[in-house]
């Protein structure tokens, strides 16, 4: 990014409002992913929708982000970014409101589409837009501030979207973007220099096609497989093939053609492989997590709908606390120690999980919380930072949009994992535990307990009913918790594929006019 500019504003404003525009983009961005989750009951009445019909305003915008999010490199670098960047941002904010204005499910349906579309683009971009004005040193505090948006959306997404559909109604949970898209659209039109333009690439169509297939089918199959019984339904079976065949023709056409669009050459650094393993793991955890959190909150617990979403937010304030230490403590540190002390506690902290019951008290629920942000902080700026440590320049942009789609199907992989096994775990337990529900079982013949619990009679066998599935939901969500918990324990050992940032720092150092030094804003 050009330092030139308008003169009517000193080069240091002028970084600050690029900043302050691209953080703006990626909370919208990063709050839609989980704050229409929550109303969505609230949706189905107004909307007139089934169930099964609901879950397309979810399913909708994950399809279109995720094939939507590869082709961003190539976009930019033909279009200019900052073209690119204004058209996604208005293009989302306008998408937004016409959500929150939508009649019948059709309209939301489409109009959630079109969020996805031009949502997909914003991540990346800013991501890019950050790497480009902060200098090489300064990375570190960059990411950090970047960071933020894209950890805390999600976390936060769930208890406003409560609030504002509690206090007002669903559709505040879109009209909320509109100060956010009005403010990103104003500041990068008038404070954000264009790059340059790569005219003569030509798009790879065909790549991105069988792409777009694959990654769209997979979504779908992920997303109603649970609802749908797997690999029972002709559907699942159906979109499943699609999506190998449309792998298989991306791949075979990549590999074999002088152009394809995503640039592999991305995967020659050790460095970003390193931040793409990490980034799966660090998609799958928040998110899969995230999804488990606020059921068990409810369902299990009992608690109200705005009292989970606050609980909730407290992992918010540890990734926030986090984001702010690191960015400094990375000049004495190493990038790979601070990942594998993140993940480190990401793993003490999942195993606590595993022991939580219906008795689990707030004062234990925030700790737990807040260490596991804290977790996720320091993971996620080394992280941001050490995969671009020596990314040449002009692959920057074919990087960041790589991370986000990576980390997007590990999500969406991991939510689908967590659930499915959820729902079959708890089926099993509860056959195991009514096993022991006998007449023969001393534990009922107890006087405090038969006094209780007749089981000579319906009302009775009901009561007990209850207190076996809430004991069979607990056992399911333990081990849940554990799976992920050997995810993350398994994933502290791979930072070591991460080089050494003291040095990579020094070495770039010594070279001023190479392509990772961008022209920068002071």
């Amino acid at each position: 990014m050009s330092s030139a500019g308008s003169s009517a504003a000193v080069p240091g404003l002028r970084r600050t409002m690029v900043t302050i525009c691209a953080m703006t983009a990626t909370i919208m961005q990063a709050l839609d992913t989980t704050i229409a989750n929550v109303a969505l009951p609230y949706m189905q009445g107004s909307l007139s929708a089934s169930q099964d019909q609901v879950n397309w305003v979810l399913t909708s915008y994950i399809v279109a982000a995720a094939i939507m999010t590869a082709p961003v490199g190539f976009i930019a670098g033909r279009f200019g970014r900052k073209r690119i960047f204004i058209i996604c941002a208005a293009g989302f904010t306008a998408a937004s409101v016409m959500c929150g204005l939508a009649q019948d499910i059709t309209q939301m349906v489409l109009f959630r589409l079109l969020q996805g579309v031009f949502g997909a683009a914003l991540v990346p971009l800013s991501q890019t837009v950050m790497l480009d004005i902060y200098a090489l040193h300064e990375r570190a505090k960059a990411m950090s501030i970047w960071g933020m948006g894209v950890m805390l959306g999600p976390i936060m997404g769930p208890s406003l979207g409560a609030w504002l559909t509690e206090t007002y109604s669903w559709h505040w949970v879109f009209f909320v973007n509109l100060p956010f898209g009005i403010v990103t659209v104003a500041g990068l039109m008038l404070f954000m220099d264009e790059t340059e333009l790569n005219s003569g690439a030509k798009f790879d169509w065909f790549g991105f096609g069988a792409l777009a297939v694959g990654i769209g089918s997979m979504q779908l199959a992920l997303d109603r497989g649970e609802q749908l019984d797997w690999f029972e339904s002709k559907e699942i079976i159906t979109e499943a093939i699609v999506a190998v065949v449309g792998f298989y023709y991306f791949f075979a056409h990549s590999f074999t053609t002088p152009r394809p669009f995503i640039q592999f050459a991305i995967f020659k650094d050790k460095n970003f492989i390193g931040g793409a393993i990490f980034m799966c793991v660090m998609g799958l955890v928040l998110y899969s997590t995230m999804s488990l959190s606020s059921p068990y909150l409810q369902n299990v617990i009992g608690y109200p709908i705005l009292t989970a979403g606050l609980l909730l937010a407290t992992r918010g304030s540890g990734t926030f606390v986090a984001m702010m230490l690191v960015g400094r403590i990375m000049r004495f540190i190493e990038a790979r120690t601070l990942i594998m002390s993140g993940m480190t506690l990401l793993t003490v902290t999942m195993y606590f999980t595993t022991r939580w019951t219906d008795q689990t008290g707030v004062p234990e629920f925030i700790i737990v919380s807040v260490a596991q942000g804290f977790g996720l902080g320091l993971v996620f700026v080394p992280l941001s930072t050490v995969a671009f440590l020596t990314l040449p320049g002009h692959l920057r942009t074919d990087g960041t949009a790589m991370l986000t789609l990576l980390r997007n199907v590990a999500s969406s992989v991991g939510i689908s994992i967590v659930i499915a096994k959820l729902s079959s775990n708890t089926t099993m337990a509860h056959a195991v535990l009514v096993e022991h529900v006998t007449p023969f079982n001393n534990a009922l013949q107890m006087p405090n307990v038969a006094s209780v619990i007749n089981l000579a009679t319906d009302t009775g066998k009901a009561m007990m009913d209850g207190i076996v599935t809430l004991q069979a939901s607990i056992i399911a969500f333990s081990l849940d918790y554990q799976l992920i918990m050997m995810v993350t324990l398994c994933a502290v050992p791979m930072a070591l594929i991460i080089g050494s940032s003291k040095k990579a720092l020094q070495a770039m150092a010594s070279k001023p006019g190479s392509d990772d030094h961008p022209a920068v804003m002071e």
